[in-house]
């Protein structure tokens, strides 16, 4: 393992979290704008702030998980009603190492103790359906244009474990 991995913390989100949520996003945020200036993605960057994070971080229906080293947000997910990855961002400084996947997997298991087993969908950006790929989710539509903002819904469906034989 990766030994910036080994030094991090995971935990559930609070509300004065919802600040450093939202800087982390600002940093993709280009990845979903259509245009290249950003017209258009007002709704999506109200959707993004610091506000609407800690709004989100409140709601029963999202599950946050950070990933810390010390008082730095190094990534975190979060999914909307144990089915939907709502987030997935990692700090560029810890991409590469297998955080996106441990990020997953912790929220896996937070579905999985409330009894959800799948399927599983996100709208990736453009950039990272690499990513989600790699994480075994494949796309479910066509690239979608809308508000400003260029994503792909993808879905993972999982697999039941086989019978032993």
């Amino acid at each position: 393992m990766n030994r910036q991995l080994e030094t991090l913390q995971f935990r559930r989100a609070g509300s004065p979290d919802a600040q450093a949520v939202s800087t982390l996003i600002s940093l993709f945020c280009q990845d979903f704008f259509t245009h290249a200036d950003g017209a258009g993605a007002e709704v999506f960057l109200n959707s993004v702030s610091e506000q609407a994070e800690r709004s989100y971080i409140e709601d029963a229906r999202y599950s946050y998980i950070l990933a810390c080293q010390d008082e730095r947000l190094a990534g975190f997910i979060a999914l909307r009603d144990t089915s939907h990855i709502f987030h997935l961002f990692v700090d560029p400084d810890f991409q590469g190492k297998g955080l996106a996947k441990k990020l997953w997997h912790r929220a896996q298991e937070v579905s999985a103790r409330q009894g959800y087993k799948g399927p599983f969908t996100v709208n990736s950006s453009v950039k990272a359906i690499p990513v989600y790929a790699h994480l075994g989710f494949i796309p479910s539509s066509d690239l979608i244009q809308n508000h400003g903002i260029s994503f792909l819904p993808m879905r993972l469906d999982l697999k039941p474990p086989s019978p032993s034989t």
